[in-house]
């Protein structure tokens, strides 16, 4: 088993014991009759990107957009950064350092992993270390990947995640514009719209012989899934007495729908339909497109409710028992918090939750307890807590 499933049950073994062991001082009421709040934490960031944690680490990794990783710890933002590569980040349109990733064995190796866009645009993945439980990483980086991508400032996807397998996925924007114009969201002979798999236990990467693509003439084996437009945050998540995890998409939409995908996490070539769907409906023809073979989403909105889906994390806390697998979310321009509950054989419901205003809603991050926080575009960082 590997260690990321370990660290995964811990969370699990955690809220379990909160429900049945009663050892959460929070009452476990319905979800219906639960109402939240968002507890401001910090403010005066610039443009927070993404919150993180290793395994078992109270504090908190914030990364910030121009290319810096901070901590928080114990309740106080930590003065000198945990990391600065503003002078080799790119942050014009959609560009930036856009998240982070700890190595499952970072209590022993201390690797940890950005992706950022780099001085020439390009989506640039690098390794780094730390000595594990100090608050300065070293400055000096070791390549994992490049993706050209210089067309266009936006889209460029931007999480980067370990799965249960073990090995390190990441998602792409399809190369900006509007519609994907260069068709690559279905070119299996490019990196962009897709999510890539990869192994990093030994660089340079290894491409995993289970990849749906790998030894084919004219496709990519770093793909692990096709058709994505530019999926804004995405969670493995493994369901309370379950051998299997899940994979939660959220994906950007053009003008129309926005969309939650969620398949098996050890499902490969999944293609997700861009640019042939926006949501569940035609885009490329408008009409009568062929959906033979298309993962369509589970949930999806108009632009009635917002402009930008932004993902979060199925919630696996202890605070917050009653909502252990629920799955969060926003929308960059509303800033409404929404969850959803279900699964793919029963169906999904969701929730429009009652909390103040917090401006545009950028991310989500997870601490290693399984607890949420909500990132918001003008520097504060709010976490989701039980409304008195």
């Amino acid at each position: 088993m590997t260690a990321v499933i370990q660290v995964r049950s811990m969370f699990i073994a955690l809220a379990l014991s909160a429900v049945v062991g009663g050892c959460s001082d929070a009452p476990v009421v319905p979800p219906s009759v639960l109402q939240l709040s968002l507890q401001t934490i910090a403010s005066g960031l610039a443009s927070p990107m993404f919150l993180t944690a290793p395994a078992s680490d109270p504090r908190l990794f914030i990364v910030e957009r121009a290319g810096r990783v901070r901590i928080m710890r114990a309740g106080q933002l930590l003065p000198a950064p945990f990391l600065d590569i503003a002078s080799r980040v790119r942050t014009d349109g959609e560009r930036g350092l856009l998240s982070m990733a700890f190595d499952p064995a970072y209590a022993t190796n201390g690797y940890f992993y950005l992706y950022f866009t780099d001085l020439n645009g390009d989506i640039t993945v690098e390794r780094y270390s730390a000595s594990p439980g100090s608050d300065v990483a070293t400055n000096s980086a070791t390549p994992v990947i490049t993706v050209p991508h210089r067309d266009a400032s936006n889209h460029n996807g931007g999480l980067l995640a370990f799965g249960p397998d073990g090995m390190l996925y990441m998602a792409t924007g399809d190369g900006g514009g509007g519609g994907d114009p260069t068709g690559n969201g279905q070119n299996t002979n490019t990196l962009l719209g897709k999510m890539l798999r990869l192994d990093v236990r030994t660089l340079p990467y290894t491409i995993p012989p289970s990849n749906p693509f790998v030894g084919q003439s004219g496709k990519r084996g770093e793909i692990w899934a096709v058709g994505l437009r530019n999926p804004w945050r995405f969670d493995f998540d493994t369901p309370l007495g379950s051998a299997t995890s899940n994979l939660y998409i959220a994906d950007v939409g053009q003008g129309a729908w926005e969309e939650i995908d969620v398949v098996g996490a050890a499902e490969a070539g999944v293609n997700y339909g861009w640019k042939i769907m926006e949501g569940a409906h035609c885009f490329s023809p408008a009409t009568g497109c062929n959906q033979t073979g298309l993962a369509l989403p589970v949930i999806e909105y108009d632009h009635s409710q917002g402009c930008s889906i932004t993902g979060g994390f199925v919630y696996r806390g202890a605070a917050l028992p009653e909502l252990v697998g629920h799955y969060f979310y926003s929308d960059y321009c509303q800033g409404w918090l929404a969850s959803m509950d279900g699964s793919r054989s029963t169906g999904f419901t969701t929730r429009r939750w009652t909390v103040a205003a917090v401006g545009n809603v950028v991310s989500f991050g997870e601490d290693a307890a399984g607890e949420m926080y909500v990132l918001a575009q003008n520097g504060t960082i709010h976490k989701i807590v039980r409304r008195p």
